[in-house]
């Protein structure tokens, strides 16, 4: 094993450094054969003939933003994707266990999404909402016949970041009231607006942001200090309104599990509380679903309804649209009213390519019964991560709902000090031996498996296995 044979070598036996660490894997070999192979699967990419992964590498670092960060050490250049899989440039097959950062749902390139994509676009590309076009009136039916209670007006935009920057915004205009309340360790996108929700200081740039906004303690049954007991956390929001706002606000918004934040649920009882509160406050209530929305909880098609609340405005993005530039804010046709009140518009928004994918990636989770195979899949991997946990001290907690679930690395299971170089070690080995795990939570010491919903049985146990492999590595 990589880690135990550079400890033999060196005389330590000892929790590595970042810095030997890095030593030790140039010298070791990873060849990943200790856990078998992925399972079989009928497709082989077509051989990729375009510039070398050091060519690609050397494009990037001189025509692209510094600020866009690699996910591995030795970053894997990815070419082809089929289903739950990821292919590089040598054809090289990798279990894909983010799916794109919680973006691809029902599958790379799937068939029936590529099929409504190329058809659209052959009849035609682009025109705007100025002009009638049957794709984005019955995707908005299609997708409003999808959520409960009076949530039945659509306004279709490109991301996660512009749904939850216009959320707010109607949220204002609706109660004329500008306070909003956020959650520690949130995320909501990287807009001006939105990185003022941010509750985590590694993604917030130095610039004036976050006017009017409160955030109020994270309800997180693991680390936060009220551990599972939601009620008691949503006293936090009453003292907020009390205290910090004129007494009335414009509203609350959260993620029903924290995705950036690392797979985080918030604790039992927490949101009806909340949004009782707010309401009384005269608040509306925003769910961001970008993360858990379309079944990938496995209990229910919105991550908040495992809640038993019904939001005021529910936003999302990424698996909506399955990787295509595709978000969606969802409310109520008195909320939806206030944005008439002065000229709106949206170039691409609803765009007769995106809602013809959107509509099939609706049609494929009703026929492929991806909600299902969400809870079925999902309570298999829990279980295969919690077994993990039993055997492996430096797992702190396991965590989530169906295929939106997280595993911490933590030094100590008492004190909780965050494992981040055993995690980066592990997130790296992972990759050596075929599995591309997501990373996150606010020291990065969280494993991020958000697979797309396509992902098998059999895959899960390559995961576990890869996952066991390197853990027992440290």
């Amino acid at each position: 094993m990589a880690l135990q044979a550079c400890r033999a070598l060196s005389g330590k036996s000892s929790r590595f450094t970042p810095a030997f660490s890095a030593r030790c894997m140039s010298q070791v070999a990873t060849k990943p054969d200790s856990i078998g192979e992925l399972p079989p699967f009928d497709y082989k990419p077509a051989p990729y003939v375009g510039p070398s992964k050091e060519e690609v590498l050397a494009l990037r670092k001189e025509h692209l933003s510094p600020a866009m960060l690699y996910h591995f050490k030795n970053p894997v250049m990815i070419t082809h994707g089929k289903m739950q899989y990821l292919f590089d440039e040598r054809g090289r097959r990798y279990l894909d266990a983010f799916a794109g950062i919680v973006t691809v749902s029902v599958g790379h390139c799937h068939p029936e999404v590529n099929k409504a994509v190329i058809e659209q676009t052959e009849r035609l590309q682009h025109t705007t909402v100025i002009y009638l076009n049957n794709q984005i009136a019955e995707y908005a039916k299609e997708l409003t016949d999808r959520m409960p209670g009076n949530l039945k007006v659509a306004y279709f935009v490109n991301s996660g970041s512009e749904a939850n920057d216009m959320a707010i915004m109607m949220a204002r205009l609706y109660t004329g009231q500008y306070d909003m309340i956020a959650l520690r360790n949130g995320y909501h996108g990287l807009t001006g607006a939105t990185m003022g929700l941010m509750g985590l200081h590694t993604w917030k740039a130095n610039i004036p942001h976050g006017f009017g906004v409160h955030h109020a303690l994270n309800p997180d049954p693991y680390r936060g200090v009220f551990g599972n007991d939601g009620p008691a956390y949503a006293r936090d929001v009453t003292d907020i309104i009390q205290s910090s706002t004129p007494g009335r606000v414009a509203g609350f918004i959260s993620e029903t599990i924290q995705g950036v934040g690392g797979a985080v649920p918030l604790a039992d009882g927490y949101l009806p509380e909340v949004y009782k509160t707010v309401r009384e406050a005269g608040g509306i209530c925003i769910a961001d679903e970008v993360q858990t929305g379309f079944g990938r909880t496995g209990s229910n098609y919105w991550g908040f309804q495992n809640a038993g609340v019904t939001p005021d405005i529910v936003t999302m993005a990424k698996g909506i649209g399955n990787g295509l530039p595709l978000g969606a804010v969802v409310t109520t046709p008195e909320i939806a009213a206030t944005l008439a009140q002065r000229l709106h518009f949206n170039t691409y928004g609803g765009n007769p390519v995106c809602s013809a994918g959107g509509r099939a990636v609706l049609r494929v989770i009703d026929q492929e019964g991806i909600q299902a195979k969400a809870a079925d899949v999902g309570g298999h991997l829990l279980k295969g991560l919690r077994g993990l946990a039993a055997k492996h001290d430096v797992i702190g907690d396991v965590r989530g709902l169906g295929l939106m679930t997280g595993m911490e690395l933590v030094k100590d299971r008492a004190t909780k000090e965050p494992a981040k170089e055993e995690t980066a070690y592990v997130f790296e080995r992972c990759k050596d031996l075929g599995v591309l795990l997501g990373k996150g939570g606010l020291h990065g010491n969280v494993f991020r498996i958000k697979p797309p919903m396509c992902i098998t049985k059999p895959d899960v146990d390559f995961l576990v296995a890869a996952l066991d492999q390197a853990l027992s590595e440290l």
